[in-house]
């Protein structure tokens, strides 16, 4: 062979591995871009991780206190949070609906809840987001405050089969406290049983009043 037909032997390979190349850069982004999101979402983890581990301790160390003669006018715990989820630099998509309505329905029958219910409590809460974290550290798709969550049993709050779950036992919970009454315990579920019991109805504050007539409104007409 001689040294023209090496060079143009040499060059059709090179384009030959240049059209390859080009035919699998598309599914070599998507795989690119789908190990980068797993990277970011594991790191996000990672970083949560710790002021959970913190917060469960200060709750613990409280509990202990109040229990065992703890010093008088102790501080309470710090704050859970700080930042919400998208300070991390983590989006998070609404949990897909094939996922989301056979574990809505199984938390609903498991408590004997209305599903549609459990649904508009979840779509208010969070959007269906199961990553979703609110800068009070309100967690997950029913978005569960890490004392309610420790008290619970939570073991993981972003994990939606157990947020929803936990998130359904205590909506049931407070219908059972307040009779069966929709309005009240979708207010106390907000503002907390105590305020409700207080204020002998929803309590008037805006964001609750808000928040219970946008669930009742997302509720089937009986």
């Amino acid at each position: 062979m001689s040294a023209r037909q090496k060079l143009a032997w040499l060059g059709w390979c090179l384009g030959q591995a240049a059209w390859v190349a080009a035919a699998q850069s598309p599914q070599e982004a998507a795989r690119q871009a789908m190990e980068a999101s797993i990277a970011r979402q594991r790191q996000a983890v990672a970083a949560m991780q710790i002021p959970i581990e913190r917060q469960r301790a200060a709750v613990a160390a409280a509990r202990a206190d109040s229990g065992g003669g703890g010093a008088a006018g102790q501080a309470p715990p710090a704050p859970f949070f700080t930042l919400s989820w998208p300070a991390l630099g983590v989006e998070c998509d609404p949990l897909p609906e094939i996922e989301l309505t056979p574990l809505i329905q199984q938390a609903a029958q498991r408590e004997g809840l209305d599903a549609n219910l459990l649904r508009a409590v979840a779509r208010q809460e969070s959007g269906f987001r199961s990553c979703a974290v609110s800068p009070k550290g309100a967690m997950g798709l029913m978005q569960l405050m890490p004392a309610t969550a420790l008290e619970l049993g939570v073991r993981d709050p972003f994990d939606p089969a157990e947020n929803l779950s936990s998130g359904a036992h205590l909506l049931k919970q407070l219908l059972a406290r307040f009779g069966g009454d929709t309005a009240l315990a979708l207010g106390a579920y907000n503002a907390g049983p105590n305020r409700v019991e207080e204020s002998g109805g929803v309590p008037q504050i805006p964001e609750t009043i808000r928040y219970v007539q946008q669930i009742l409104s997302r509720l089937p007409i009986p």
